[in-house]
């Protein structure tokens, strides 16, 4: 014979709460699904009619039946599991974590899991801990810098406009220069990379000349007009400037979106009178201080860590063959880079970091 199911009624306060904890947002999955096993219970449902509908084993449904009608609202949290007596209180968290956010030792800028250990009175292991579980790193640091430029919010939507929502037959060219690019030899040979040992190299190097990269990035392709000069005037910029001219594709209608920053070269006279002899370019700045928004910085960084970094140049020549190579194989098959964040993120971000810059006192 079947084992007879207990008999379980609910108080209205009872049926009342675990309706709210079956249908409130912030309860654990695990509570609101018992909740809704007491309730199905309670419409006189047999054990496998709600495992049924609950989608859940019959012994659950079982377990929580008993353990209702014994304890009753108590009974459905989860019993304390064997072990040894906790031993660091909240208070002991709260002390680490408001320690390490609010104070600074007294020698140092910033603390130590030994230093903060030994003044909060607690194991290295245990400050490690909390750190990890609240995020905090106190030995990194990150750099930023806010635009002062007053058009600011009006240059990033021109600038990411232009990324994600360019005119019909526009050409978006990123230009910048990569200056002072440095031939570094290295003072001894490098000891190749074997097996469970990285690649070796001197600390000190040994410094030739420089040279500095024009470069202007196809927004819509990724490939990248490139050209190497020793000097960074305008002179320069403006031969470069001949360079896009004579590369980028022509035709009617066809207009050529310029980006820029701020750099002076940028804006001289003999600049400013190659644009009038050229109404076709359009030319859009940068905000002061925001090279971030030049897509051509994020081609800049991946030439600088997959080519320049970790070269080995006897010569400024030897450098800029070196650059001339790596754009002919990139250009060989290109891929754009592809901007994601709209000028609305972008600038809700800026704003969250000006406040947070407002209240920190300093």
């Amino acid at each position: 014979m079947a084992r007879p199911l207990a008999v379980l009624t609910l108080s209205d306060d009872e049926r009342q709460t675990l309706t709210t904890w079956a249908s409130r947002p912030k309860s654990t999955q695990r509570l609101a699904k018992r909740a809704r096993i007491v309730l199905a219970c309670a419409e006189g449902l047999e054990n496998k009619q709600v495992a049924a509908r609950l989608r859940v084993c019959t012994a659950t449904v079982g377990t929580w039946r008993r353990r209702f009608v014994e304890r009753r609202l108590e009974g459905l949290a989860d019993e304390p599991r064997p072990g040894a007596p906790r031993t660091i209180t909240d208070a002991d968290v709260e002390r680490v974590v408001t320690r390490t956010l609010e104070t600074k030792p007294k020698d140092a800028t910033h603390w130590s899991t030994r230093g903060l250990a030994r003044e909060a009175g607690l194991s290295q292991s245990t400050v490690g801990r909390i750190w990890r579980a609240f995020g905090l790193k106190p030995h990194k640091a990150e750099t930023f810098k806010l635009s002062t430029d007053p058009f600011f919010v009006e240059k990033v939507r021109d600038v990411v406009g232009l990324y994600m929502s360019p005119p019909e037959r526009a050409i978006v060219p990123c230009v910048d220069e990569k200056s002072q690019v440095q031939a570094l030899d290295r003072t001894q040979p490098l000891l190749p990379m074997t097996t469970g040992q990285a690649e070796r190299h001197t600390h000190d190097s040994a410094r030739n000349e420089t040279t500095s990269l024009f470069a202007a990035l196809n927004v819509a392709t990724g490939e990248v007009v490139g050209k190497c000069h020793r000097r960074h005037r305008h002179q320069e910029f403006l031969k470069f400037l001949d360079e896009i001219d004579a590369r980028v594709p022509k035709g009617p209608g066809v207009e050529i979106h310029l980006v820029l920053d701020n750099y002076a070269t940028h804006k001289t006279p003999a600049v400013k009178r190659w644009f009038l002899r050229h109404p076709e370019y359009h030319l859009h700045f940068t905000p002061t201080s925001s090279s971030w928004l030049n897509l051509v910085e994020r081609f800049f960084a991946q030439i600088t860590e997959k080519r320049i970094r970790r070269g080995v140049f006897r010569s400024v020549a030897a450098l800029e063959a070196a650059i001339r190579e790596y754009l002919e194989r990139h250009n060989a098959s290109p891929r754009p880079f592809v901007w994601t964040a709209d000028a609305d993120l972008i600038l809700k971000r800026i704003k969250r970091v000006c406040e947070r810059t407002s209240d920190s006192g300093h």
